[in-house]
């Protein structure tokens, strides 16, 4: 058997297949984003957060430099700090520095290369510091390390934007029936311009749309499959009624695309549905928060008003 046979055979982690078989089947057609994040993604996007076009990034950073102290101070002390898709944890080190007598940091994240290599600069650089990395899918149920600590969650980078509406309050009350949870720090990105929305998700590098093409690059390596990326065109627009843009893959003409044994007709035009990234405001946050068992205690915003990181709290018992 030659290498490239070996290749068109593989079938790879079967979820992920079933994932994919089954988002190319439905109309409209879609793959779940959490696929972007495996090493060449997670690397795509670390570079993503450094281009002049994207903006939440430095708008989080400056409230995390501008506010440490008081979010570290609303986390309390000898907390479990657990961080929801931890990516490079280069936020988290804002709040780890600030924090009192943390009882440990449990990074979660599906890309387990990524993550056990960022868990380990974590541990070097912070000695003293109980690091214990989570491979996981944090949408699902999942153990925490045994900790002295009650856990505090947190959730940066505006990802949950990524989840529908039902899909967010569905995460919104996993996090609120966390046993002993102490609070939630979360990042959400505030609505703004169709010119400065777009701009981030378009940047001229086209790193972006790397990122995007990448999701069916990893469908070719892990699952066999032989997409012609050069076949499709990244896109991403805003939705104003929805407020959200919508990142896509656009077949540019009539092809067939094949993995697991499947093949998907497309015709010129037809598209991908990769990523939805919805924005809010606080208040409209606050309102689907507290439908989902958490109350806002305090929301601290960029100087510009672009990105807010929330302070959430477990809502009293009626």
């Amino acid at each position: 058997m030659t290498a490239a046979h070996a290749v068109k055979n593989r079938t790879g982690d079967p979820e992920f297949l079933a994932d994919v078989v089954a988002g190319l089947s439905r109309r409209p057609r879609s793959l779940p984003c959490k696929y972007f994040y495996d090493a060449a993604g997670s690397r795509l996007f670390d570079e993503i957060c450094e281009l002049d076009e994207y903006y939440p990034t430095r708008a989080e950073l400056e409230i995390l430099r501008s506010h440490a102290p008081e979010i570290a101070a609303a986390i309390g002390p000898g907390r479990l700090l657990v961080e929801f898709g931890s990516g490079s944890s280069t936020k988290t080190r804002l709040l780890l520095d600030r924090l009192a007598e943390p009882a440990g940091y449990a990074p979660v994240d599906v890309s387990r290369e990524h993550l056990l290599a960022a868990a380990d600069k974590v541990a070097a650089d912070y000695p003293g510091l109980r690091v214990a990395p989570i491979v996981a899918d944090f949408t699902r149920p999942f153990a925490l390390p045994a900790s002295r600590g009650r856990p505090a969650i947190y959730f940066p980078g505006s990802t949950i934007g990524n989840f529908r509406p039902a899909e967010a309050r569905a995460l919104l009350r996993r996090i609120a029936a966390t046993p002993g949870l102490a609070g939630a720090i979360v990042g959400i990105d505030l609505q703004k311009s169709i010119a400065a929305l777009e701009a981030a998700y378009n940047d001229a590098r086209g790193v972006t749309a790397a990122f995007n093409l990448n999701l069916l690059a990893r469908i070719n390596r892990e699952l066999g499959g032989d997409f012609a990326l050069e076949r499709f065109v990244h896109r991403a627009r805003y939705d104003v009624g929805r407020h959200r843009i919508e990142m896509r893959l656009v077949s540019a003409v009539d092809q067939v695309a094949r993995v697991g044994g499947r093949s998907f007709a497309f015709v010129a035009g037809e598209s991908i549905l990769t990523e939805l990234s919805h924005k809010y405001t606080v208040d409209g946050f606050a309102d689907m928060a507290a439908g989902s068992g958490l109350r806002l205690a305090r929301a601290w915003t960029d100087a510009a008003r672009r990105f807010a990181v929330v302070h959430l709290l477990p809502a009293p018992e009626v």
